[in-house]
């Protein structure tokens, strides 16, 4: 299976052919993966080097020509490194733009911190009107770069990561997908790690929502889910900063009474290299840890 970067490169590459308004910016990051659409279209691919306030600056502008960027790097260097440009030229001019990510919170764990950015969803939850996709897989990655790209005038980031599920499941944008039903309480399971809560729950009595998109976040689905609920248990698994949608869900559930367990990426700096998947062992996102975890949260029967 190819991995959600190499099928942005490639459906970026053939939407080029079929949108004459697109255009793809670059940090030299995936530069290379983009040499045949260069030369098929030299004026609408562009590499600024390794000038990341540049990459969103340039994006704002061609938006404001009536382009539609699409403006691809790392996390930390898309998000984070260049926020003052994304709050700017981008929000602050009302320019719509795709902002395609890769690398997640510690995919390129060797990086070290600099190539990190558990944070940027959060950072980008101080700006408004900011549509965010979380794909956990290449099939979904393809469908959300795809509806970016055609919706109008919009700001939208995309969340790529080196991990992935083993299926897809096709979620309209905007939307939860109810993948099972339970009484006990409900898990939102975002992107990634969908596969590790699905394993993590597997004979308990709870709802699994998926989420690919998170902004807007699904509060009408999460209504639906815990209907009938006195209290309203609820675990959010995301693959960035814990707690990153806890004030989206509590405002969807303010006229209910609830509980909110929120898992994700430490705040806690880990200050080690290894793996990826070393990274989500010690931040306790592995199937093993988020059953403990939810099984100690969630008031279930025991035997």
């Amino acid at each position: 299976m190819d991995t959600m970067r190499e099928r942005f490169t490639d459906v970026t590459s053939r939407l080029l052919d079929e949108d004459p308004r697109l255009a793809v910016v670059l940090a030299v990051i995936s530069s290379d993966r983009f040499k045949d659409a260069l030369r098929a279209h030299p004026d609408r691919v562009i590499d600024v080097g390794i000038r990341e306030q540049l990459l969103v600056s340039v994006a704002g502008g061609l938006a404001l020509t009536g382009m539609r960027p699409v403006v691809h790097t790392f996390a930390s260097f898309l998000v984070e490194r260049p926020f003052e440009q994304v709050k700017l030229d981008l929000g602050h001019q009302a320019a719509g733009a795709v902002l395609v990510s890769s690398g997640a919170s510690y995919d390129i764990a060797a990086g070290g911190r600099t190539h990190q950015a558990p944070g940027d969803i959060a950072l980008l939850d101080t700006l408004d009107g900011w549509t965010v996709h979380v794909p956990g897989h290449p099939d979904e990655a393809e469908t959300l770069i795809r509806h970016a790209a055609a919706d109008g005038d919009s700001r939208v980031y995309v969340r790529l990561s080196e991990q992935s599920n083993r299926t897809a499941h096709p979620t309209p944008p905007g939307r939860f997908r109810v993948l099972r039903e339970g009484r006990a309480g409900v898990v939102v399971a975002v992107g990634p790690l969908l596969d590790a809560t699905l394993e993590a729950v597997e004979g308990l009595d709870v709802t699994v929502l998926y989420a690919s998109t998170v902004r807007p976040f699904d509060g009408a689905g999460l209504r639906a889910a815990v209907a009938g609920m006195d209290v309203a248990d609820v675990v959010l698994v995301e693959p960035y900063l814990a707690g990153t949608s806890v004030p989206f869900a509590n405002e969807a559930l303010q006229n209910v009474p609830h509980r909110i367990l929120p898992l994700g990426t430490a705040r806690e700096e880990l200050r080690r290299y290894g793996t990826s998947g070393e990274h989500v062992a010690a931040h306790g996102l592995d199937a093993m840890a988020l059953r403990r975890r939810i099984g100690d949260f969630l008031p279930l029967p025991r035997s």
